[in-house]
């Protein structure tokens, strides 16, 4: 049995770069756990009300329980903000986390998404992975998240490559019927988080592979 964590930086993260893969594993009997990075927080920029930080609060729960997560860790750290943040204090609040979960498998941002947020997280997320630390740890995989990966900046260097396909033919209505539970992220026709753009770009990972529907991933690291 794998022990998986995905760590996502704003609700909708999860859904979007591997919530057919998170789901997959929960059909296989694997322990899946879920590390949210970001929420709306009182004294930010955006002004949030105390009804909006506690509906989204409850929105989270209700993911949460659609997926079957064994935990949820919710950090709320400012959204749009992580740049602001001392990197060292993200850090400890991220390894605390993966040394009480000790995953095998990580599923997190690639590093280049255009949202400095994701950004952010990923620097933090990787320095807690070394393994002469964190032994436990067999594999990290980056993936993809619409509206924010394609963005990038179109270099070499900058570019998400797949080299990893999990196919999630059997989950992808179920991904979709989670998604519309952010009614507020689902966009309009034809933009990139729309519900047919999300099934395109599965259909189309899924043509690579040779399966109807799939979720790619870029593997960073793997200890056999």
């Amino acid at each position: 049995m794998n022990k998986v964590l995905c760590i996502a930086v704003h609700a909708d993260d999860e859904t979007l770069g591997c919530g057919g893969t998170i789901l997959k594993h929960k059909a296989l009997g694997d322990e899946i756990h879920w590390l949210l990075i970001t929420g709306p927080t009182e004294n930010h920029p955006c002004d949030f009300t105390r009804e909006h930080i506690e509906e989204r609060a409850e929105r989270v729960n209700r993911v949460a329980k659609a997926y079957g997560y064994d935990s949820l860790e919710y950090l709320a750290l400012p959204t749009q903000m992580l740049h602001t943040l001392d990197l060292r204090d993200i850090i400890q609040k991220i390894s605390g986390v993966i040394k009480r979960i000790q995953p095998n498998i990580i599923y997190t941002m690639f590093a280049n998404d255009v949202h400095s947020d994701h950004r952010v997280s990923f620097d933090a997320v990787y320095s807690c992975t070394k393994s002469f630390r964190y032994p436990f740890i067999e594999r990290i995989y980056m993936m993809e998240t619409l509206s924010e990966t394609e963005f990038a900046l179109a270099t070499p260097a900058n570019t998400f490559l797949p080299n990893v396909y999990v196919d999630i033919t059997d989950f992808m209505e179920k991904k979709l019927e989670i998604m519309r539970m952010y009614p507020t992220e689902v966009m309009q026709e034809p933009y990139p988080r729309s519900l047919s753009s999300i099934k395109a770009l599965a259909r189309t990972r899924g043509s690579r592979a040779g399966v109807m529907y799939a979720e790619a991933f870029q593997l960073l690291y793997e200890r056999r």
